[in-house]
This record gives structure tokens, sequence and C-alpha cells, in this order.
């Protein structure tokens, strides 16, 4: 196995920490979103000053990221808010229609004609997503505003990855995502200002929960994705996504008690099935 398919199967395992946390209901999801961001950082900044990673070649590249951060804030934020007003199994699985996304604008706009094996795989995984989240949350949508912003979150998630490997292709990881975080934090923290959400106050079991979503869950994750979305296609990458909501089952079964039923552990198998299909195929040696 590859360096970047390691980084992207860890990175895949920190990411799905993720909603287990925000599950506990320490803090509420919008204010959970800026720590997650202003705490990476705060981290990284210093690191790449020090490592003198912080120069862009020139403004076009500075302004890419920098909307690659705002997609990535505005997917966070925009997810949070299709929760609050559906269901988190809704606004995941919604969510979860990137992949089709990434494909589409990958051939619309980048000219690049995604292989057969993506397209089958995408339809077997989400095949599997369905069957994961179940029958009766699929036939219980209702077309309101909670559920266009499910959709508008897998648009934003696609934008973000295809952008995002734009970028990486002429920046460097940590360069990326240090401008790419700080552009998230500010924006995040106008969102939050916008919906009156309080920034202090917290329990001493919240604070350690922001830093674990700060340092495990951004700054660890999207580095390695980012190496990953460096070295991988976008749609590879943006399909194998797909298994955090497994691994997010997982874990919270393993910390919060939730309990695993027959039809998830059937939908994961389907899911792995097909995200497996997507790197099951003839390729080069030197193919990632």
């Amino acid at each position: 196995m590859s360096k970047a398919r390691i980084a992207l199967f860890v990175g895949i395992l920190c990411i799905s920490i993720f909603p287990v946390i925000v599950r506990m209901n320490l803090t509420s999801g919008l204010i959970s979103a800026f720590y997650r961001m202003a705490i990476a950082s705060v981290i990284l900044f210093p690191i790449a000053l020090y490592k003198g990673k912080l120069g862009l070649k020139n403004f076009k590249l500075m302004f890419l990221t920098a909307i690659c951060g705002v997609l990535f804030a505005s997917d966070i934020a925009v997810w949070n808010i299709s929760i609050q007003h559906s269901s988190a199994t809704q606004a995941t699985l919604l969510t979860n229609l990137s992949p089709i996304w990434v494909g589409v604008f990958s051939f619309v706009f980048l000219n690049y004609r995604p292989r057969k094996s993506f397209w089958l795989g995408t339809c077997i995984a989400l095949l599997g997503m369905m069957v994961f989240v179940g029958i009766d949350t699929i036939v219980e949508m209702n077309l309101d505003a909670a559920f266009f912003l499910g959709v508008l979150s897998g648009l934003l998630y696609a934008l973000y990855i295809l952008v995002s490997k734009t970028v990486l292709e002429k920046v460097e990881v940590i360069t990326f995502i240090t401008y790419s975080m700080i552009f998230s934090t500010v924006f995040l923290f106008f969102v939050n200002l916008a919906f009156g959400e309080d920034f202090v106050g917290f329990s001493n079991e919240a604070w350690i929960s922001l830093l674990v979503q700060g340092i495990v869950c951004q700054l660890i994750a999207w580095l390695l994705i980012s190496y990953a979305t460096q070295n991988m296609r976008a749609t590879r990458v943006s399909l194998s996504l797909l298994s955090q909501a497994i691994f997010a089952t997982i874990l919270a079964a393993v910390f919060i008690g939730e309990k695993i039923t027959p039809v998830q552990m059937l939908g994961s198998i389907i899911i792995l099935a097909g995200i497996a299909t997507t790197f099951y195929e003839k390729t080069k040696p030197e193919t990632v």
C-alpha cells in the first residue's frame, strides 16, 4: 500500500472522531467547527513560519487557497445547520452525494473523464449508504430548506476537493493547510457572530473535546488527507471519504454506547465494496 493510501486511511479515521464528539453535545455544532479550525491554525502557523513554509508564488494561488478555506468552512456551517433542521442521518446521506459532484465537475470543468470503475464504485457505495441510513430516512425526506442545505453541503465538499487538488499541484501541503485553515477560521468566526454563538463559558470536558477536534480531527486529519489528495485522483479521495460514516458508527459504539445494527453492517460492507471497486483496476506501477 502506498504512502498516499495509508495517509488517506489514517486521515479518514481521524475525521471520523468528529461526529462522535459532536453527538456528545458539549458545545454547539457551529462553535465546535470554529474552534476546530482556530486551534489547528494556532498550532500549525508558528510551525509553518519556523520552517519557512508560508511563501506562495503568486496572488492567484493565495486567492484559490482562500476559496478553499471558505468552501471548507461553508461546508461545515451548512452541514451543521442542515442537522439542526432535519436529522444527522439525512444530512449525512445528502452530503455524501459529493463523489457524484466530483465526477460531474471533473468532467465539465477540468476536462477529466472519470474511469468506469469510479462510476461503478460510486453506484455501489451510494447503494450501501442508502442501506446504511435506512429506507425510512429516504422515504421520509421532504424537499424543504434542510434538504437543499444537505445537497448544498455535498456540492461545497466536492468543490473543495477539486479546488484543493488544483492548488496542491503547485503548493506544499503544510503551506496550503495553514492558509486554508486561517481563512476558514476567520469565516467561521463571523458565521458564529451572525448566529449569536457564545465563544466562552464551556465545561472542562467541552474544552478537551475542542482540543481533540482541533488537533486530531482537523490538523492531523487534513494534513494527511491533503497529502493523499496531492498524490491521488480527486475522484478516488472523494469516494473513499464515504467510509468515515462507517468508522464514526464504530467509534460511537465504542465510546458512547450506540448500537450497530445488522442493516448498518450490511450497508458498511456494500460501501467498502464500492470504494474497493475504484482501486481494483490495471494501472501502471507508478500510479497511486
